[in-house]
């Protein structure tokens, strides 16, 4: 599983969503993608949808978030 905290970008006023598509364009077929998130990103949800990955999310408190996407099979 690869991860990729975007935290520190987030914090420092940057936007992600460049090295979050990175990082997903540098997965193997069946890595996953461990993303971890000051904020549930939920834009994100149907662009990696769109390109047939699915997520699992789970809320880390103080309003984090880790979210494991994968291919989904079919």
């Amino acid at each position: 599983m690869a991860t990729l905290d975007v935290r520190p970008l987030m914090a420092a006023g940057k936007e992600p969503f460049d090295a979050i598509m990175a990082a997903v364009g540098a997965l193997g077929p069946d890595e996953e993608l461990e993303l971890l998130a000051p904020l549930d990103p939920v834009p994100l949800y149907a662009v990696l949808g769109a390109q047939g990955f699915g997520h699992e999310t789970e809320a880390l408190g103080g309003g984090e978030f880790r979210v494991v996407f994968r291919r989904e099979v079919g």
